[in-house]
């Protein structure tokens, strides 16, 4: 038989990239039309727009007369879409973030594409074979982080989910742009081809990054020049066709396990500075999900509210909007990034509305402060976690004037250990539909307490006791050494940490922060030729305890230096004080250490990351990415350079969710994140793990990099991803042999604290009055929403170790059927009675169950 070039003809459409949304849009709608026509006429056989629906709906925004004929045909199945919302990159959002891309899809289009799409990801996730799976997908077509080695390969997930997959790239947009070089450049393409996949079938992707491209019937001369030259047949074709006949064409392909972060060939670039380029986009993407896949979406299966579910709705379809390669990875030009902060920030506004809301049905009021409290006010405590759980709560509390914080009550009216700073004078605003706009003056309270046994996805009440004389106030103290649970900690003069346990083991350099020069783009770090590092210089230490914890208070200092010379091979020479404010605290109930840094960057052209010494020469270490436990190796800050055009050097850093660990027993150590996902095991001067906190660079793209040899994009000045100004981030470290499960709790609730708000009047009830919730121990709880049919619930747990984990889950009152169900929410089996509200399951290494709750 002879071997088919299938010509799929297609755009790839970034929303915002190297211009903002509306730019694009513009040329958007006239492709729309033109497709509309052209496919309509028979100029162009059929058409893939792309790999995301989003596009309907940004063109039928301004022409919905066009937007309804590409529905048209979609429906006849001329222009294929989809699967995807819009194409995310899938490792720096949540995996519920990628399963509500794919659901959105199917809502706003009833026929999508089936195959899984995603050739201009910076590399792919283990867990995507599991998510398309899950959605009765079973192919790929990847490029950027594939093995480049492969054309054809079976992709499996740590559960043995396994797509069949494509690996090519999908900007060919000039095989047949020019009429007089079509049949040699199809000819050349074929031949290359036949050297990745001898006996075909191949694939040429006709078409770009926002091109208009050429249909295949204005090159016919030059498609039958290109088969006689080469001895095959060129067809216009459409993905599915071509993935037809590429799984019958090949009877044995090679295994590829886990995630695809491979270096690329020629111009297949992995891009992996894009995992921390304007680390405040990652920030707020993380917050916004944690919201509404925590908190909101439970809150809401009880909410019978139409306007709740669309206002979710509408968040959810704000935040997916903000998950497109080029706008969650920062690397689009800077009025992109005002936009997305803007989604965001909308995203958290609609969010804790809808938990208000929900608050005030079950008698919780949390518009601000009411009556200013005298003698007590309440505080709810809401937890995220799926199990019943104890956990660290910091909240401010206005009451009236003069008042101080004496104590505080848990829900059984029993005294916590409480500690509370007095903040001084206070202003609160507050308005609402059934509330007059009112502003009180009153006295602000810092409080810090452990809530212990917060019901899963439920919430407690703690009440503050008031009174004219200040009991729980800290004490404060100058030195650099505490002594916590037999533990020393002692601030170094670089403001790491040196901790000495009660057997005399001691441990230094925790949480060194190295500051070194990045001369790279958004895309890639790049070291300065003459680097130069500098550390912290402590200014100053306060100790601050309590009943409740300690805390190492370090103001300290970075004489970082302005920028880079002006040929960019060195770090300046003017230097700029960059301050810096850490504490460690140390919880008298457990054995985490817990940082936040606080800076003020006023520098350009630099990296920040915090060190953790790891003891030993460690090959490996460990990261969460979605629902599996990735290993990667240990590896130079830098591999090679490349010497040839349109090469990339290989780079360590890789992507980490909640945790990272490495080390074996005593030596181990582990870092719990919150929105920090670029972390790397570095071997240069001692094994550590390095979590990137700043990355400040001021282009979009150059072409003069010594860690890739020719541009990512356009070389565009982008003065606003230097990321000046305040940053505060959190982080946490664990120290010697945790259980695996325990660690994925502890990084869990990190990740996750519970929200703790003051409400506006006393509360009836103590623990949430009834079990409305499940109770999920042994496994983390992944999701709990409504499902999509509007009837019942969906609850997805996860075991992501590589252990067997023993679930137990204690069903919602309200429960009446259980039934198991793909990501998609279609059934998997009939709906089983339930008899004793429980369910108790096995989950294998790496599973994830999804059942549908039924009433």
């Amino acid at each position: 038989m002879t071997p088919r070039t299938h010509v799929v003809t297609h755009v790839h459409w970034d929303r915002e990239w190297y211009r903002p949304f509306e730019g694009y849009r513009s040329r958007l709608v006239e492709l729309a039309e033109r497709i509309c026509d052209d496919v309509g006429s028979g100029t162009l056989a059929s058409f893939h727009l792309d790999g995301q629906t989003v596009t309907l709906d940004d063109v039928a925004a301004v022409r919905p007369d066009v937007a309804d004929r590409l529905r048209c045909l979609v429906e006849d199945g001329r222009v294929t879409i989809g699967p995807w919302h819009v194409l995310a990159d899938n490792q720096l959002v949540s995996a519920e973030n990628l399963v509500r891309n794919l659901l959105l899809a199917r809502r706003a289009c009833g026929r999508t594409s089936s195959i899984g799409y995603s050739p201009d990801a910076f590399g792919h996730p283990a867990d995507l074979p599991r998510i398309l799976n899950g959605f009765g997908i079973d192919t790929a077509l990847v490029w950027r982080g594939a093995p480049p080695e492969h054309a054809r390969f079976r992709w499996t997930g740590p559960d043995g989910a396994e797509v069949f997959t494509v690996n090519q790239a999908y900007h060919q947009a000039e095989v047949l742009w020019d009429a007089e070089t079509a049949a040699q450049a199809v000819g050349t393409f074929v031949e290359n081809e036949r050297r990745r996949l001898p006996d075909g079938p191949w694939l040429l992707l006709n078409g770009g990054d926002h091109l208009a491209p050429v249909p295949p019937s204005r090159r016919s001369d030059a498609l039958a020049a290109a088969e006689s030259a080469t001895g095959t047949a060129v067809v216009e074709s459409t993905l599915s066709d071509f993935f037809s006949e590429a799984r019958r064409a090949v009877a044995d392909l090679p295994v590829v396990d886990g995630e695809l972060r491979h270096l690329g060939d020629r111009l297949t670039f992995l891009l992996p500075g894009t995992l921390s380029a304007r680390g405040y986009v990652k920030a707020l993407n993380d917050r916004a999900q944690v919201l509404l896949e925590r908190f909101v979406e439970p809150a809401l299966v009880r909410s019978s509210e139409a306007a709740h579910h669309d206002l979710l709705a509408h968040a959810w379809d704000l935040l997916v909007k903000n998950a497109p390669h080029d706008s969650i990875c920062g690397c689009s030009v800077d009025e992109v990034h005002r936009e997305t902060t803007v989604r965001a920030e909308r995203v958290l506004e609609i969010g804790d509305q809808l938990v208000r809301r929900v608050g005030l049905h079950d008698g919780a009021d949390l518009r601000g402060r009411g009556k200013l409290a005298h003698d007590t006010v309440d505080v709810l405590v809401t937890s995220g976690d799926g199990d019943d759980a104890d956990g660290i709560v910091e909240v401010d509390v206005t009451t009236a004037p003069e008042r101080v914080v004496t104590g505080l009550l848990d829900p059984d009216g029993r005294p916590v250990a409480v500690e509370a700073v007095e903040l001084g004078p206070d202003q609160w605003f507050e308005a609402d539909l059934d509330l007059m706009p009112d502003t009180l003056r009153g006295a602000r309270h810092r409080l810090a307490f452990v809530a212990q046994a917060v019901p899963a996805l439920g919430s407690a009440v703690y009440t503050v006791v008031l009174g004219d004389r200040a009991t729980c106030a800290p004490s404060t103290s100058s030195g650099r050494t505490a002594t916590v649970g037999g533990r020393v900690l002692t601030v170094a003069d670089d403001a790491s940490l040196t901790l000495t346990d009660a057997d005399g083991h001691t441990v230094s350099g925790l949480g060194l922060l190295r500051d070194g020069g990045d001369r790279g783009d958004s895309y890639n770090y790049d070291p300065p030729l003459e680097d130069l590092e500098v550390v912290p210089r402590v200014i100053d230490v306060r100790v601050h305890e309590s009943a409740v914890r300690t805390v190492l208070e370090i103001d300290a200092a970075l004489a970082t230096p302005q920028g880079l010379t002006p040929d960019r091979d060195a770090r300046s020479a003017t230097v700029v004080e960059t301050p810096l404010r850490v504490r460690i605290e140390a919880w008298a109930h457990e054995q985490t250490l817990r940082w936040t840094v606080r800076l003020d960057n006023r520098a350009d052209d630099h990296r920040l990351r915090w060190h953790v010494p790891v003891a030993g020469s460690p090959t490996s270490w460990s990261a969460d990415t979605h629902w599996s436990v990735q290993t990667r190796p240990f590896t130079p800050v830098l591999g090679e350079l490349p010497s040839e055009p349109g090469l990339e050097a290989a780079c360590g850093t890789s992507p980490a969710h909640t945790f990272a660990t490495a080390g074996d027993g005593p030596g181990r150590v582990a870092v719990l994140l919150d929105a920090l996902p670029e972390v790397q095991g570095v071997v240069e001067g001692g094994s550590s793990l390095a979590v990137t906190l700043l990355r400040s660079v001021g282009w979009l793209s150059r072409f003069d990099l010594r860690s890739r040899t020719t541009g990512a994009g356009p070389a565009f000045e982008v003065a606003e991803a230097q990321s000046h100004g305040p940053r505060e981030v959190r982080l946490a470290l664990r120290l010697g042999d945790d259980a695996a499960v325990d660690l994925a709790v502890h990084a869990a609730r990190h990740h996750v604290p519970f929200r703790a708000e003051q409400v506006r009047t006393a509360v009836a009830w103590r623990r949430t009055p009834e079990r409305t919730m499940p109770r999920v121990a042994g496994a983390l709880v992944s999701a709990f929403k409504r499902a999509e049919s509007g009837d019942g619930a969906v609850l997805r747990v996860a075991n992501p170790l590589d252990v067997d984990a023993d679930v137990r889950i204690d069903l919602p009152s309200w429960v009446r059927t259980t039934r198991d169900v793909r990501l998609d929410e279609s059934a998997l089996a009939d709906p089983v009675q339930v008899e004793d509200g429980r369910i108790a399951v096995v989950l294998r290494p790496s599973e994830v169950r999804s059942w549908h709750l039924g009433h």
